[in-house]
This record gives structure tokens, C-alpha cells and sequence, in this order.
């Protein structure tokens, strides 16, 4: 939707010419095979990441059945059939100051016709080397022993998915532990879509499915599920089973078809043909997610215990699949804990018990794919590159990597927004109706198309804005004051006579006030949008005697200054000192030598306070309020940078006068308090442009792209929500409107706005 335009001075000025690049020594597509794919994505993923600050270059594997579709495109190859390639390849590589780490991703298969010549290469290279090894053999013969020993004794980190993997390297081939890092495999951050819409729109209506994919090959055993078809069938004849994915490409050229061929013999001689179905192609990313999101349940029946990983199942994970797997390595570490069933390798009659337990319980089945939904997220590409990136920054130290800023867009705060206005909370990335609405979000969500407005003058926003605003000025009551809650039926809940609705009634202000700040940039048409702002601030203006909490009079601060309606001669002016007095006498009884705060305790939203002290000082030039917002601002922080490190204030335990940052939960994380710190550090930048307020803005925001606890990203770029909390071993992946809100409010915190006028 929206090209960046830099906001912060420490931007990255470095260009393709003189920026570090990683190699990658892989098979690539359009090959078609496992490592291809997986490569292809995980440089997809490094490159949203890092782009900005990091390239990745490919060095594409070939040989003579495989050889390079366009050559004079490749800047680097390899032909593995090739010895002499290798040494060329790796003096090269020597030679080329840019490349500052090289990862070959492994497989014994891709390197077998010139082993002695890969042993070469690993050793006359001079650069830092890591070793992917998607293959781990255990109980090697001494002559693959020695093998493995050389080439793992001549690169710096060797890379796994599994922490079998790693056991076996440990103990049958002898490998340093230190050296080894488990990065899974990646998954896909996805948009889920209905489970019945799809089947619909593959003509599987009223059927239960089940699944497997991956390119066809005798390891696959697909002849295990089909023989356990027909006493599935008797029970539950609904069932179909999709067979999606075409033969290997390798195994074509040696023996056709012969496998896909057996296989439709056995499904004609099992009379299944109504219960099969085979999608004989190489299935683009998008249709294949589908169709995974439509399973009921996966199957992954590879007959080889010594596959140590594969991706089909990992995939299967991340759309909600139950699974249902033979006990590889892979299978049995992910899972385990309640995520999917187990059979014995080419046990048909174990199998079809295993899946008549699964469809006798819609509802474990169901809970099962959750289970491996929410622990698969933490696989998802993009950690998988931040994780990467980590390794690539181990092994030289020099480098240097910044994480990029997504593309703004607002696809789930749409999707989100019904008639009325934007819905509460979501399941995964589904809004959630039940939930009902929020004064809250919507005076939130107002906010931020309104920052979005002054950015890139789009008058669709006022779609959005009217809402919003219809929701807000439905909210007020006869005295001025807002209620906040209201159900999906439209109707005002009790909640709004059980809890204090100060700080929602802040948060109105705030909004009409920013409603405001953009009447003189937007079409006159929409003037009445500007005329209900005021008319709702003016009528809420009598109640704020009554008000006493700091972070409500910190959000009527701070809509009254965006909507420039405060001037020395105003009767805003008078309600603007009334409010700052308050707030700054809650600052002069509770600060202290070691406390300079507002509260006895740091709780949610705190950077607000300061900012708004900061506001008053714009608006009415008294220096207290200066010195106020930036001691107590400075004090904030210095709970919140520590060692270079951003820590959220965790709403499990609040912070409490005497406490240290280092004993509190690490869980309780929430995106709302990263975005107004955000806020705030801008605002503070632009007055105090020497504190450095700005690089702790870049610090800030980088934990929604994964500088966290966890390194795990919290902004999911598939659906271009935001998940919904940081907790202390896991991410939240619900994406509701505040979260989302937050994190397009933070975002928007590093663009400049062009001062133009739109007629």
C-alpha cells in the first residue's frame, strides 16, 4: 500500500555494491525438490527481514540429469559432477570481499558423485562456513564416518532441525556440541480461511479429507493408507483421501511412472476409486496451503526410520492439521505432547485404528490441530531467518544487520471493521463477532487511519473514519461522558457499570482530537466528520473535574493538543493547565530521589503520561511541565532499555516501586505499551534530538520483528495483524484490534507525513 519514507537519520545508506553478502550453496528452484523449496523460502524470509541491511546471493547446485535452466543468469554455480568446479568455486568465493559467511544446505545425495571434491571445497575455503544438514544418518560405517568427520571438522557451525539430529552428531559421529545449532524447519504464516469455503471451492463438500503431499516416491508409502482405506470406508464413507503432488522429478527419469502407476492398480483392485483422488502437479504455495487448511487430517506415512526431517508435516502443522505420522525423528519431537497420533511404519491395520479415534472425535481432532498450530508459529520462516541472522552475526562479529519495516497496509483492521465498527478480538486471524465492540478500539482504530490519512491522502479512509466516528458519537451519553462496551447485537453491556471507564473516556478525546488534526488537509466534503469531533469534545469538557486518573488526563492532553484547538486566549487553554495541574501534582507527591513518577508503581501505557506532560510544555511554554516530562520520561526508560535490550512492563506484575526490571515476568507482554513508548520516543525526539530517543525508537519497534525473549515475530506480514501478547514461553497468535491498532500506530511512527493539501 504505502513506500517507506525514512523518518529516523540513522537509516541504512548501504547499496547492493558495498552490502555484506551471505552465500548460499544450494539446489534452487526452478528445480523441483525439497532443498529447492526450502531455500527458496528461507531466503524469501531473510530477505524481508534484513534486506535493507544484508544480501543473500545463491550459488545453484547442478549436475548432468539436472543442469541449469538459464546459465548466463546464475552469477554463481556449480556443477557437483564437476571436481574441478569445486576448487574454482571455492577460490572464488575467497576472493570475493563481499561474501562474509557461506551456507551450503546438505544432502548427501546432492554431492555423491564428487565426494573427495566437496572435502576439498570445505577445506580450501576461507570464509566462515555453516553446514545445513537436512540428512542425519546414525550407526555410520567407518568409511561415512570418516566423511562426515571431514567436512563437519572444516566449517565453523553446522546447522539441524531436530535436536535428534543433533544427538546423533554428538554421539556416533563425535561433533563438537558447541558447534551445532537446531534451527527447524520453517513454516508458513498463513491467512485462514474457512474450512468449508475451500472445500467448496474444491468440490469436496460434505466429504471428510484426508491428506498427504510431497513429491511421489516409493518412500512415501502411499499404498499404507490405501490399504486401510476400505475398513475405514465401511464406517465412515464420507471419507477422501488426496494423494497432492507429482512423481520426483529424478525418479521420472529413471523408471516413469511405475509407482503412481501401482498405486491406481491397487486403488482399482481396492475399489476406492470414489474414496482417491491424485493431484499430479507440483502445487504452487497458495493452493497447497488450501488444501492442507481444508484436511481434516494429515497423513505422513514414509516408511524409512532414518529420515531424520521432513517438511510436509511441519507445513500440515502450521494450517491446523491433526497429524497422524509414522515415528521418524522429526515426527517424534514435534508431536509429541499431544499434537498428533503415531503408527508403526507400513502398519495399515494400525493406521485405520489410529484414524477411526481421530474421526470419532471431531472435537480432539480439532484440539490436537490447534495444539500443533500454536507450536508451530514459533518454526515460522520468519523466525527461522531471525535465527539465521543470529548465526550469521556469530560468525562475524562485524556484521551488522537491521531489521526492515514491513510494508504499511491495513488488511485485517479491514477485515476486522463491520458496519458498525472494528470487532474486539479474533480467533488466530478470524474476527471474533461474539466478542462484540469497544469505545476503546474504535477511538484506537480512528486514530491510527487518521496518521495513515496524513500519510498517504487516501480518501477511501473516510470509509473506515466514518465508522469509527459513528461508533464513538453512538457511545456518548446526554452528560458528555462515553460508555465503552457494547455486545455484537449492538446493545451496551453491564460492563460498562462495573468497571471504571475513565481512561475510555480519555481515549475518545484523544480520538476526536486527532479526528482534528487532519481537517485541514481532507476533501470538504467531509466536514461534518470535523464538526461532530468538536461538537463530542465540547460537550465532554464539563466532566473533567471529575476526572482522575493520569492516563485518561494524559489522552485528553493529548487529543486537545492534536486538534490545535488550545490557543493562550481559548477557554481550551484554561482546560488544558486544569489538566496538566493534575497531572503534575500526582508527579510532585509521589517522585522522589530514586522515583521520578506519576504512580507508586509502573502498570500499562506509562510513556503516556510523560509524553502528555511533554504537550502541555508545546502548549502553553511553561517549563515545568519540560523538566517534568523529561525526567520522569528518562526515568521510564531507564526500566525499559537496559543493556541495549527493549523490556515491556508485563501486565502478570506490575512494577512496583523498590522492584528490579531483572525479577519480573517476562510473560504479559503486550503490543499497546510498545506502541506508546514508540509514540512518545518520537515526540520526545523531535524537542530532544541529541538524547538518541530515536535509535531507542528503531529498539523498540524491533520487537515486534522479533527482538524479544523469544525472538519470535509478533507482526504477522501473511495477514498483516498483530498478534496479541508476548507471553514467557510462547506468542499469543490471536490478532485482535488493539494489537493490530498498536502495532500500524508504531509503524506509522517512521514516516513523514508531506504537508499538502488535498482538494
Amino acid at each position: 500500500m504505502l513506500a517507506s519514507r525514512p523518518f529516523l537519520s540513522n537509516t541504512s545508506t548501504l547499496t547492493p555494491v558495498n552490502m555484506p553478502s551471505i552465500l548460499m550453496i544450494t539446489s534452487f528452484p526452478p528445480r523441483e525438490c525439497g532443498i529447492a523449496t526450502y531455500s527458496q523460502d528461507l531466503i524469501k524470509s531473510l530477505n524481508a527481514s534484513f534486506g535493507d541491511s544484508l544480501t543473500i546471493e545463491v550459488c545453484v547446485l547442478h549436475d548432468t540429469k539436472n543442469p541449469l535452466s538459464d546459465p548466463e543468469s546464475q552469477a554463481w554455480s556449480l556443477n557437483t559432477d564437476m571436481p574441478s568446479d569445486y576448487i574454482a568455486l571455492a577460490s572464488k568465493i575467497n576472493e570475493d570481499h563481499r561474501i562474509k559467511v557461506v551456507m551450503i544446505q546438505h544432502e548427501f545425495g546432492l554431492f555423491n558423485t564428487s565426494k573427495n571434491a566437496f572435502e576439498d571445497f570445505v577445506k580450501a575455503l576461507r570464509k566462515p562456513l555453516i553446514l545445513g544438514f537436512h540428512t542425519v544418518i546414525p550407526q555410520p560405517d567407518n568409511m561415512f564416518l570418516e566423511h562426515v568427520e571431514r567436512i563437519s571438522n572444516g566449517v565453523e557451525s553446522i546447522v539441524v532441525m531436530t535436536a535428534s539430529s543433533k544427538e546423533i552428531l554428538i554421539r556416533d559421529y563425535g561433533v563438537d556440541n558447541s558447534k551445532i545449532h537446531i534451527i527447524h524447519h520453517g513454516t508458513h504464516l498463513i491467512k485462514h480461511i474457512s474450512k468449508a469455503k475451500l472445500k467448496t471451492k474444491y468440490q469436496l463438500q460434505n466429504k471428510t479429507v484426508l491428506s498427504t503431499f510431497g513429491l511421489l516416491g516409493r518412500g512415501k508409502s502411499i499404498e499404507t493408507t490405501l490399504n486401510a482405506l476400505p475398513e475405514i470406508i465401511k464406517e465412515f464413507p464420507d471419507v477422501i483421501f488426496l494423494v497432492l503432488g507429482k512423481t520426483h522429478p529424478n525418479i521420472v527419469k529413471h523408471e516413469g511412472e511405475s509407482y503412481r502407476d501401482s498405486l491406481l492398480k491397487l486403488v482399482k483392485d481396492l475399489n476406492i476409486e470414489s474414496h482417491v483422488r491424485f493431484v499430479n502437479e507440483f502445487l504452487p504455495l497458495g493452493t497447497l496451503l488450501e488444501y492442507l487448511q481444508l484436511t481434516d487430517i494429515y497423513l505422513f506415512t514414509s516408511n524409512d526410520p532414518k529420515q531424520a526431517v521432513s517438511g510436509t508435516f511441519s507445513y500440515a502443522m502450521s494450517c491446523g492439521c491433526p497429524v497422524i505420522s509414522t515415528p521418524i525423528p522429526h515426527a517424534k519431537e514435534f508431536l509429541s505432547e499431544n499434537k498428533g497420533l503415531f503408527f508403526d511404519f507400513g502398519d495399515s491395520k494400525m493406521l485405520s485404528e489410529k484414524l477411526k479415534i481421530m474421526l470419532n472425535d471431531k472435537l480432539y481432532r480439532k484440539n490436537l490441530g490447534l495444539n500443533g498450530l500454536h507450536a508451530s508459529s514459533s518454526t515460522c520462516w520468519e523466525n527461522s531467518a531471525l535465527a539465521h541472522a543470529d548465526l550469521f552475526k556469530q560468525l562475524d562479529s562485524k556484521l551488522e544487520l537491521s531489521y526492515d519495516k514491513p510494508e504499511i497496509k491495513l488488511d485485517h483492521i479491514r477485515k476486522m471493521t463491520t458496519s458498525v465498527g472494528i470487532i474486539q478480538f479474533s480467533k488466530l486471524n478470524q474476527p471474533d463477532i461474539s466478542s462484540g465492540y469497544t469505545l476503546d478500539d474504535n477511538a484506537r482504530a480512528s486514530i491510527a487511519v487518521c496518521e495513515t490519512y496524513k500519510l498517504t491522502r487516501d480518501k477511501a479512509l473516510f470509509k473506515l473514519l466514518k465508522r469509527y466516528q459513528n461508533f464513538l458519537v453512538n457511545c456518548q451519553r446526554s452528560d458528555g461522558t462515553f460508555l465503552n462496551y457494547v455486545d455484537k447485537h449492538i446493545n451496551f453491556t453491564d460492563q460498562n457499570s462495573e468497571v471504571n471507564l475513565e481512561d475510555s473516556n480519555g481515549r475518545a478525546i484523544w480520538s476526536f482530537g486527532n479526528m482534528l488534526s487532519i481537517q485541514n488537509i481532507a476533501p470538504k466534503k467531509h466536514h461534518y466528520i470535523f464538526e461532530n469531533a468538536k461538537v463530542c469534545i465540547d460537550n465532554f469538557l464539563p466532566n473533567i473535574e471529575n476526572i482522575n486518573s493520569p492516563r485518561a488526563i494524559a489522552f485528553i492532553i493529548k487529543g486537545l493538543k492534536a486538534s490545535k484547538l488550545v490557543t493562550p486566549k481559548s477557554a481550551y487553554y484554561n482546560v488544558v493547565l486544569q489538566l496538566g495541574a493534575k497531572l503534575k501534582n500526582m508527579y510532585l507527591h509521589e517522585s522522589e530521589t530514586n522515583w521520578k513518577w506519576f504512580e507508586p508503581y509502573l502498570t500499562y501505557g506509562n510513556s503516556v503520561l510523560s509524553e502528555a506532560m511533554l504537550d502541555m510544555y508545546r502548549m502553553t511554554k511553561i517549563n515545568e511541565f519540560k523538566t517534568i516530562a523529561f525526567t520522569s520520561f528518562n526515568f521510564l526508560l531507564s526500566h525499559m532499555f537496559v543493556n541495549n535490550t527493549f523490556q515491556v512492563i508485563s501486565n502478570e506484575n506490575w512494577f512496583v516501586k523498590g522492584d528490579l526490571i531483572k525479577d519480573l515476568p517476562l510473560g504479559g507482554q503486550q503490543p499497546i505499551d510498545v506502541a506508546y513508548t514508540i509514540l512518545a520516543l518520537k515526540n520526545f525526539h523531535e524537542l530532544f534530538p541529541l538524547e538518541n530517543y530515536d535509535k531507542k525508537m528503531e529498539l523498540a519497534f524491533s520487537w515486534f520483528m522479533g527482538n524479544n525473549h523469544l525472538k519470535q515475530i509478533i507482526y504477522n506480514p501473511c495477514t498483516t495483524g498483530c498478534f496479541d501478547g508476548l507471553e514467557a514461553k510462547n506468542i499469543n497468535l490471536n490478532q485482535g484490534a488493539e494489537s493490530t491498532i498498536s502495532y500500524l500506530l508504531a509503524r506509522l511512527s517512521f514516516e513523514t507525513p508531506e504537508l499538502k493539501l488535498v482538494v
